[in-house]
Formats: C-alpha cells, sequence, structure tokens
C-alpha cells in the first residue's frame, strides 16, 4: 500500500483528463496546469479552490427533496471528480453517511438499472468465466481493496442481483471517508451469477445476466476461478465479501479467510460492532459481559456471526459456560433440531436444556423462559420485540440493552421510541439503521446506529498499514474494543452507547493502530512497536486534497 503523490504525471491530454476522475480538478486546475494539459478552453475562465467547489456543491444538494436523489448526485459526482466529493462528503459526513450508504443505497440498489449512468467498478459475469483472468488485466491501477458481492441478499432486501453493485460502491467510499483509503486503489466488483426475482428478470430495463443463480458446485468454481484470479492480479489485496446469502457466507469465508487477506463484513464485520455496542452499554451498569444472558433472534450469518464472536470473547475472558442463545421462525437453536445448517450448529443448546420452551416461536414467552439481559434482533422482521416481550425483559433488567439491528429502517425489530416507552427510559439502545433522537418522559435519548462502518475501514487501514495477511479473530475484537471505549455512555447513558459518528475518523484511526497492532501479536504481520504502528497509519492516509497535475 502506497500514499497518492502531492504530484501527478500523466500523458493524458484534453477531455481525457477531464474524465478521470482520480485526477481532474474542474475549474480548480490552474492556469499553467490547463495551458499543459491542453484543457485551456474546455473550462470555465474561473479557477477556483476546493472549499469554492464544495460551497457549489452544497447548493446544488440542497436542491434535490428525495434522498435517492441526492444519492444519485453524489454518485454522479464521484465519476467525475473523487476530491471533490470526497472534500464534499467528509465536511459533512454524518449527514452524508445514510445518503451514500444504508438506508437509501437500498434504493439505489433496487433501481440501479435504471438510475445507471456510467461504469464504476468490475461487472464479472458467469458467461464470461473463462475470461476473468482477462477482464481483472483490464483495470489499468493497482488495488489495495475489493469489496465484492453476488447481490443474493442485499440489506434486509433480498435477492438485487445486478443492482447489488451499490453496496461495494458504497461500501468503498466510506473506505475512503472515514477510514483514509486512497479511492485509486479500491475496486469494487458484482459476481453476476443471475437472479431469482422474477421481477428483475420481467423488466426490460435489467442491465444483468438474465437467468436463475446458478448454485452447487457450478457456483464454487466460479467464485474460486475469481478468487485465484485476483489473487494473482493483485497479491496482498483485502477482499471483503458483502451481502451474499448465508447459504454462501459462512462456507466461503471459512473456505478462503486463511487464503488471502479477507472478512466478511456482514459476519464478522456487524459481530464486532454488535459486540462493541454490548461492551459499550455495559460500562453504565459495570457489569461484565459473561454476567449476561444473551438472546439473538435470528439465525442467519449476522445472527451467528455476533453469536460466536460474544462466545469467543466471553471463553477468551475466561468466563464460565457462555450464556448465548439463538433463536430463528422454528424457535431456539438446539441439538435435538435436524433442520439446522452446518454454520448453526455450533449454538445449538443442549435439548434438555430448553426442553420445556424449545419449539416456542412467541418471543415474550422466550423471554420470560430465559430472562435475557441483552437482546439483539437480526431477523429482518419488522415489529417481532413486542411490547409484552420489552416488557418483560424491563421486569429482568434494570438496565436492559436492547439492539434492533435489522436494515433498512423498515426491518427493525421495533422503534426506538416504543423500546424507550415499554422500559420506562432505562433501555440502553442500538438500531441497525438511523434514526432520530428520542423525546421521552422529558429526557433527550441519543440513538445510535449500530453501523458496521464503525469497524470496517478501521479494521482494513489497520492491516493493510501493518501489512497483514490475514485478518484474525483477535484482530476483530481489537476494532470493537476501541469503539467500546469511546462510547459516551459511561459519561452520559442519554448520548448513546456508541461514539459520534462525527468523530468517526478518529476512532477510525484508534482502531487502525489497535488492529495492527494485533495482527503483529498474532504473526500475520511484521512486528510493530505503538509509535511504528501510528506513524504507518498516519503515513496511508489519504486526504482529499488536489495533487499538482504535470503533463508528461
Amino acid at each position: 500500500m502506497t500514499t497518492a503523490p502531492r504530484t501527478h504525471t500523466t500523458t493524458g491530454r484534453g477531455a481525457t483528463i477531464l474524465n478521470d476522475p482520480v485526477i481532474n480538478k474542474g475549474t480548480a486546475f490552474t492556469l499553467e496546469e490547463r495551458a499543459a494539459l491542453g484543457i485551456d478552453g474546455l473550462l470555465p475562465p474561473r479557477v477556483e479552490s476546493l472549499d469554492e467547489q464544495c460551497a457549489r456543491i452544497r447548493v446544488k444538494y440542497d436542491s434535490f427533496h428525495r434522498d435517492l436523489e441526492r444519492h444519485v448526485f453524489l454518485r454522479a459526482l464521484q465519476d467525475i471528480n473523487e476530491v471533490l466529493f470526497y472534500a464534499f462528503v467528509e465536511a459533512h459526513l454524518e449527514e452524508m453517511l445514510p445518503i451514500v450508504y444504508t438506508p437509501t443505497v437500498g434504493d439505489a440498489c433496487r433501481q440501479f438499472s435504471h438510475i445507471y449512468r456510467r461504469p464504476h467498478g468490475l461487472f464479472l459475469a458467469y458467461p464470461d468465466r473463462a475470461r476473468l483472468v482477462e477482464q481483472l488485466a483490464d483495470v489499468y491501477r493497482e488495488i489495495d481493496v475489493i469489496v465484492v458481492t453476488d447481490g443474493q441478499r442485499i440489506l434486509g432486501l433480498g435477492d438485487q442481483g445486478l443492482g447489488g453493485m451499490g453496496i461495494p460502491i458504497g461500501k468503498l467510499s466510506l473506505y475512503t471517508a472515514v477510514g483514509g483509503i486512497d479511492p485509486s486503489r479500491t475496486l469494487p466488483i458484482l459476481l453476476d451469477v443471475g437472479t431469482d426475482n422474477a421481477e428483475l428478470l420481467a423488466d426490460p430495463l435489467y442491465l444483468g445476466w438474465r437467468h436463475e443463480r446458478i448454485t452447487g458446485s457450478d457456483y464454487d468454481e466460479f467464485v474460486e476461478t475469481f478468487v485465484t484470479a485476483v489473487m494473482e492480479r493483485f497479491p496482498g489485496v483485502l477482499l471483503q465479501w458483502e451481502d451474499f446469502a448465508s447459504t454462501n457466507a459462512t462456507p466461503l469465508l471459512e473456505r478462503y479467510r486463511d487464503r488471502l487477506l479477507s472478512f466478511n463484513d456482514d459476519i464478522q464485520g456487524t459481530a464486532a460492532v454488535a459486540l462493541a455496542a454490548v461492551l459499550g452499554a455495559l460500562r453504565v451498569s459495570g457489569s461484565a459481559l459473561e454476567e449476561q444472558t444473551i438472546l439473538i433472534v435470528g439465525a442467519g450469518s449476522a445472527g451467528t456471526g455476533i453469536a460466536g464472536m460474544l462466545l469467543d470473547t466471553i471463553t477468551r475472558s475466561g468466563g464460565g459456560p457462555p450464556p448465548v442463545f439463538v433463536v430463528d421462525q422454528a424457535g431456539v437453536l438446539h441439538d435435538g433440531r435436524r433442520d439446522l445448517e452446518d454454520y448453526q450448529r455450533r449454538f445449538a443448546r443442549p435439548e434438555a436444556e430448553v426442553a420445556a420452551w424449545s419449539g416456542v416461536t412467541d418471543l415474550a414467552v422466550v423471554v420470560e423462559q430465559l430472562r435475557p439481559t441483552v437482546l439483539i434482533g437480526v431477523s429482518g422482521q419488522p415489529g417481532i420485540f413486542t411490547e409484552s416481550a420489552v416488557r418483560t425483559m424491563a421486569a429482568i433488567s434494570d438496565r436492559p440493552i436492547i439492539m434492533a439491528l435489522s436494515n433498512p429502517t423498515s426491518r427493525a425489530e421495533a422503534t426506538p421510541s416504543d423500546l424507550l416507552e415499554w422500559t420506562d427510559g432505562r433501555a440502553l439502545v442500538a438500531t441497525g439503521s438511523p434514526f432520530a433522537d428520542v423525546e421521552h418522559d422529558g429526557t433527550t435519548y441519543g440513538i445510535s446506529q449500530s453501523n458496521n462502518v464503525y469497524v470496517f475501514p478501521g479494521l482494513g487501514l489497520g492491516a493493510l498499514a501493518a501489512g497483514a495477511t490475514r485478518i484474525t479473530d483477535a484482530m476483530l475484537v481489537a476494532a470493537a474494543t476501541e469503539v467500546a471505549e469511546a462510547s459516551p455512555c459511561p459519561a452520559d447513558p442519554t448520548l448513546g452507547i456508541l461514539p459520534p459518528l462525527g468523530s468517526i475518523q478518529a476512532t477510525s484511526r484508534r482502531i487502525a493502530v489497535a488492529v495492527a497492532l494485533a495482527a503483529a501479536a498474532d504473526g500475520v504481520a511484521p512486528p510493530l512497536d505503538v509509535a511504528a504502528a501510528r506513524s504507518r497509519v498516519d503515513e496511508v492516509w489519504w486526504h482529499p486534497v488536489y495533487p499538482t497535475i504535470e503533463a508528461g
């Protein structure tokens, strides 16, 4: 990984310069640059500063009335001028996060073929599987971070086919805006293996491969060909798996996590942020993680990922049998069930332990039987955290920790206002999508969004800065711990259980240092001390500042 140069030399001339988002400065090109690059008459005569350009973008941005319009406008800006895009987003980071990514990106994925304007990233389709090496070779620059999806499980929206490309584009935008990764060294990729979404297949404007999804060995061989080609073309690259269906997500993670620098954000990133939120909330009561009884509603890749990280963290602390329970639409996972997937079996409780309520699907009854102090929802089932279940939990715990993490907002297990109402303001709440502050009984409560952006940008930055070859569990726990330690909860529980998003760049830097040190301690990176880790993170952090462009 290298830092972007302050001076960039190019052999391009004329309109070619203005069509390259990496070097285009628009009206900020100096008169000398314009003359040397052959763009003197292609721009208005006034030379503007980056701040002046941002002010113009602000005026136009404010003229839109719908979030999807704002998203499309920002994406168009990103495709024209990356420095200006990131300067604007970083200047208004907390405001822009829900526009650039969730929840607005969900609408952008649904409408992808209708709002498509110009190419961004790689679309690797199954019919072209024999040409993957050549297609990756067409990327002329070196790459540090790839985010890849097959579009099958986009947020809580299901199969979006080719439209899933909106997710890698959005995620990589956050790698840069929050984690300081040079955008010219990132690459979004969509593996187009078809779609089972009948609405998309019937849409005459759909841009993807019109075919039902491939499965089984055909799918596995295609992914293997892709990974092998990536490793050959971009050795040392960080490959992040994103929004794969549960049946593929865990097997792919297990298959490749020890072959290259790789992680699954839906499983490991979501788990790390959930762990951070729980640890942050526990700082209010001062109680330990191993003293909690934890109920996770949703047994897909996200739910089992959270359960796995909680179990591992409790085990490392020397606690007793981890009190983590996972339920799905058929009830609690236990070892007597014959319908469990392989990735769920680790979280199955002994059947005898839960025999009295093993088939119960009424959450209120489960809560009454289990008496959890932490309730985490990743079910995608809106309203499943019912008033009776939450009131029962509030009678059990003085400070119940309740996290409705399903995305987008319409899929949340409960609203923060209801959770605070049903617990008389005592619940420590986090959500997966952004919610406004809540007024309850004369007090304003900040609602923390348990957004993966707290972890993955700093995790990626730290891994790359350290020269890591693998993402280890210790690196993820180090990231979660740094987030938890920045929680405002101990000073004022009404401020939220996670640090404010407005300060997330500073949090990402601390995460990167902690991750780099954890990588070195795990032996997957060269030895580092704290000073060296901080220096390396500072060195590779990309800033949205125009370089001098010279004719070559």
